[in-house]
């Protein structure tokens, strides 16, 4: 029982902690990239403590319902949003000894536990009583219908070529040979996870220039901060998991001890490269939204998996 908090209460505190270094990397890093300065004063030093003024402003700041709202749903959705998450994140080893739980199928486990976070979007988007946050919640879905399946076939190429679904078996069985011919597939889960995050240029169902904020639209206060730190702890889960998948998590020198620590590097780099996604492409138009996860990267999936299938049986 000691044991099960102490890895619950463990995997908590990562959870509350990479999202906000991933926000405040992103402050800097688009501040840089822009030729700006970004926040400088809260905290002192570079504005290191902007992201707890935010959450300060965003805990004073009144939550309002509107009054033709489902309002259960639309109270309780912020969390069906971001829970799914920390369930995901709880499954992603650091090292081979330091997990949360060493699921027998915990690669299949984060895809389906990061899936049930669009629940969140579509039940804010439907119980808002706003055509805007509706339409978010719709275009939600459909991006969410049309990259899941990319997504799932380069992470069933990698787990073809290491004969497990186990997140830790898949680490240990990943060579450097696969930085070559598993790229199609990295390039692929990237692209994937990204639109998968509604991260710009796929941010087409919040898209603030043309439908406001999506299904954020009606929400206000601490509701709309669990929106966001949802969209922080999506890209540290799915940074983690590229890093184990296509880096190798934990190997590199000393990886006896020093094996977490190379693994979070790896996936906060992965992190810095979706930031720079963002500021680097502008949005997409929804049909070219879809023409790319159905005549690019699908077909692009499929060939990575027959091509590892055929290393597979070769080697074999």
């Amino acid at each position: 029982m000691l044991e099960v908090v102490l890895r619950s209460v463990s995997v908590l505190i990562v959870f509350l902690t990479l999202p906000l270094l991933v926000g405040q990397t992103e402050h800097k890093v688009m501040a840089h990239m822009q030729g700006r300065l970004g926040p400088m004063y809260a905290g002192g030093f570079h504005g290191w403590a902007q992201l707890v003024a935010d959450a300060a402003k965003f805990i004073q700041k009144e939550d309002i319902v509107p009054r033709a709202a489902d309002r259960w749903v639309f109270k309780i959705a912020p969390g069906v949003a971001l829970v799914p998450y920390l369930v995901a994140l709880s499954v992603i080893p650091l090292s081979a000894s330091v997990v949360g739980a060493d699921a027998p199928a915990s690669a299949l486990f984060v895809l389906a536990a990061s899936a049930v976070g669009i629940l969140g979007l579509l039940m804010a988007g439907w119980s808002s009583a706003n055509k805007y946050a509706l339409l978010g919640g719709m275009r939600a879905a459909a991006q969410l219908l049309s990259y899941e399946l990319p997504l799932v076939l380069s992470v069933a190429s990698v787990a073809l070529a290491a004969g497990t679904v186990s997140l830790t078996g898949i680490a240990d069985a990943w060579s450097p040979l696969w930085l070559v011919w598993q790229l199609p597939g990295a390039f692929v889960f990237l692209i994937a996870a990204v639109a998968e995050l509604q991260r710009p240029p796929f941010d087409m169902p919040i898209a603030d220039s043309e439908i406001v904020m999506g299904a954020f639209t009606e929400y206000s206060g601490l509701r709309f901060a669990f929106f966001l730190l949802s969209e922080y702890a999506g890209i540290v889960v799915m940074s983690l998991l590229f890093a184990v998948l296509f880096l190798g998590g934990w190997h590199g020198p000393f990886s006896d001890s020093l094996g977490p620590l190379w693994t979070i590097l790896k996936g906060y780099g992965i992190a810095i490269l979706i930031i720079w996604i963002r500021v680097a492409w502008p949005r997409l138009r929804e049909d070219q939204l879809q023409r790319l996860a159905w005549l690019v990267l699908v077909p692009l999936a499929l060939a990575q998996l027959a091509l590892t299938a055929g290393w597979v049986v070769l080697s074999s």
